[in-house]
């Protein structure tokens, strides 16, 4: 094959195996970040009660964290499509059997456990960490931000759907839809399968290897990863408070729950943009300071809202504009990573940052329910929230980014 159509063909490759990982990612997070829709019409159901529902959610938050590194260590040694396959059917299983209890215990193991564990499985840990191995450097800011703005499109697509299939068929008929949606995705992990698992089993006893034990010590013993991790996991607060807890918000000014499942469904479409726009920014500036900017413009959001009338028009402005930044700190989030470690073990180390994430999602879902429980409204919960993005802010630009990806990272 000649030079210009090797080019040519790897392209397509890439491309490829971008667009399918985009593609799994938009039912994963689609189904997950649609749950808060659940929290009213389940407390209803089974009288529960909210902070049960959303203790509940928050283990979810936390194992969906927990279980990235997991996956992403497994990925990494023997590729990522059985470790895809597994998730999607884990998290229908989950969401099969969400209909059936009846206990605070039995939707923890459902929602919690279940859900979560598959979602985590298929997220972003797995598939940016199987693009990373086969993308050129100078394109893995792009191939992160497609592979981003699919999870994003998921939101935007399943926001509403769900909204509307619990109003056609209830909550439960939602679930065992969320369910079929899920397992749908099953023969897109195959196209996964074929393109990594043999790259993966004939990479990990590369020259110099020393395991992925070394490269997590490693890792943890570098301040510029911590404070990486300190950054994420003011995010994962915030997104999780948000996707747990925005439908009660709305419901507290007195608007109908369509502008809660069409605020989320705005951040997701807004976030294909952030997404994109943030994967062509880090292949041009320092992400460190790109994930500077991101924290502080979300402090900023927070304040406005607080100060603003609580109509129709504010939520959904509201949701644009947190929708820009979203989830629009993994690409640059994922090529600090990279750029500390290389990709070999991209998947494992990005999927502890991951985890900090989720420790944050975990108290943004949890203390959001004791909130609204304790006090009638969620008005601390903000002023925590905005806070905390500033420090999270601040955390990010003593970080020692290096200026390119290692050499002995893949090309």
């Amino acid at each position: 094959m000649n030079p210009i159509a090797a080019t040519k063909s790897q392209q397509h490759h890439w491309w490829t195996l971008t667009l399918v990982a985009a593609a799994v990612l938009m039912v994963t997070t689609g189904a997950r970040q649609s749950l808060g829709l659940f929290v009213s019409p389940l407390n209803t159901s089974t009288g529960l009660g909210v902070v049960t529902i959303s203790f509940a959610l928050a283990v979810g938050q936390f194992v969906w964290g927990a279980v990235q590194p997991i996956a992403g260590a497994v990925a990494d040694r023997y590729g990522p499509g059985r470790v895809l396959a597994a998730g999607l059917v884990i998290m229908a299983l989950g969401s099969a059997l969400t209909p059936f209890v009846s206990s605070g215990f039995g939707l923890v193991l459902t929602v919690g456990l279940l859900s979560a564990a598959g979602a985590g499985a298929g997220s972003f840990s797995v598939l940016i960490g199987a693009a990373a191995q086969h993308v050129p450097a100078t394109r893995r800011g792009t191939a992160a931000g497609v592979i981003n703005a699919g999870g994003s499109f998921g939101q935007f697509l399943f926001a509403p759907l769900v909204q509307k299939l619990i109003s056609v068929l209830g909550w439960t008929g939602a679930m065992w839809s969320l369910a079929v949606l899920t397992l749908a995705a099953l023969p897109a992990t195959r196209v996964l399968r074929r393109s990594s698992d043999a790259s993966a089993a004939a990479t990990h006893v590369a020259a110099g290897d020393r395991g992925v034990r070394h490269a997590i010590g490693t890792a943890l013993r570098n301040p510029s990863y911590l404070l990486l991790h300190a950054g994420f996991f003011t995010c994962g607060f915030h997104i999780a408070f948000l996707v747990t807890h925005l439908p009660g918000e709305v419901a507290l000014c007195g608007l109908p729950p369509s502008v809660a499942s069409w605020s989320l469904a705005l951040i997701g479409l807004a976030n294909v943009a952030g997404s994109l726009a943030a994967g062509q920014a880090v292949n041009r500036f320092r992400s460190k300071y790109i994930l500077f900017w991101m924290y502080l413009s979300r402090t900023v959001l927070i304040v406005i809202y607080l100060l603003a009338p609580k109509s129709t028009l504010t939520f959904y402005a509201f949701a644009i504009g947190l929708g820009l930044t979203w989830l629009a700190t993994v690409p640059p989030t994922a090529g600090v990573v990279g750029k500390l470690f290389g990709t070999r073990y991209l998947a494992t180390l990005f999927g502890l940052t991951l985890l900090s994430h989720q420790i944050g999602g975990f108290f943004g879902a949890y203390l959001g329910g004791l909130a609204i429980d304790g006090t009638g409204n969620y008005l601390w919960m903000w002023y925590a929230d905005a806070l905390l993005a500033l420090a999270a802010a601040l955390v990010n630009l003593p970080i020692r980014e290096p200026l390119h990806y290692p050499q002995t990272s893949r090309a």
